[in-house]
């Protein structure tokens, strides 16, 4: 019988880069393998605004929870796609509003995997959960989701830049759906990822995917818009990462806009 440690082991692909891994590069950690780094590098190389942008996409985060937490009043979070832990993780933010927020991360790589303990410090009154599964996969989510939430309640639903990872030919907009309509309403959803709209991005994304064990497909932001279908956006609606609802004492970084976001609930 394979020991689970050994399976983790096997499903690393040190390799070829991860997205969580590269991702991670770009915003300065150091949970990366140097097949990770080298992949950085090539994107840097390219389009040089790419750690930029990797620093906006978390504080979409930061200011998405927060206004779900605070604003809207949810108090129950299942964040797909998480990455690697770094600093205001989503059990974080959202306790660091409301104590007893319950939080289940859902992502399926392995170094993911191997750190997930720095996602499980919730505070007493709240709870969180780490779940080993695929977007792709979203009834296996879904069922073990509810061990820890209760979807009967709302929930905040935060994809960031996960539905990247899925191409056309799998419907992304049906995972995104099928999500959604079994949670209750009051739920919200919180998106982001890049778009085709920067052609030293999508170079530098095409260079990526040619060595990649999981590729990023960029889309039009009109596409990326309609995963919000049924939903009632709330303002400022689907727009580029960085304009979401900007805090005032956050200095913005100039930039080419290539990620759109949005924050939509569930009538």
């Amino acid at each position: 019988m394979t020991h689970p440690r050994e399976d983790v082991r096997a499903r690393l692909q040190t390799d070829r880069p991860h997205s969580a891994r590269v991702w991670n590069y770009l915003l300065g950690g150091k949970d990366n393998y140097p097949v990770d780094s080298e992949a950085g590098e090539v994107i840097l190389k390219t389009f040089p605004e790419f750690a930029a942008v990797a620093r906006q996409q978390r504080r979409f985060l930061s200011r998405a929870v927060r206004f779900l937490a605070g604003e809207a009043g949810v108090r129950q979070f299942l964040d797909i796609g998480t990455g690697l832990p770094t600093a205001d993780n989503t059990h974080e933010l959202a306790q660091r509003v409301a104590p007893e927020s319950r939080v289940v991360y859902v992502d399926n790589d392995p170094l993911v995997l191997v750190h997930a303990q720095a996602l499980l410090t919730s505070t007493t009154e709240g709870a969180c959960a780490y779940v080993d599964a695929d977007v792709r996969d979203p009834q296996t989510i879904l069922a073990e989701a509810a061990k820890t939430l209760d979807l009967s309640r709302p929930v905040a639903l935060t994809m960031l830049g996960i539905v990247g990872q899925v191409s056309d030919a799998e419907r992304p907009a049906e995972l995104v759906s099928t999500l959604m309509s079994a949670l209750p309403s009051g739920s919200y959803l919180a998106l982001s990822d890049g778009t085709n709209t920067n052609e030293a991005l999508n170079t530098a994304v095409g260079a990526y995917n040619g060595q990649s064990a999981n590729t990023y497909h960029l889309r039009p932001p009109q596409q990326i818009a309609s995963f919000f279908t049924g939903l009632e956006l709330v303002e400022p609606g689907v727009v580029p990462t960085v304009t979401w609802r900007p805090d005032a004492d956050q200095p913005q970084e100039g930039m080419v806009d290539v990620s759109v976001c949005g924050v939509a609930v569930k009538k």
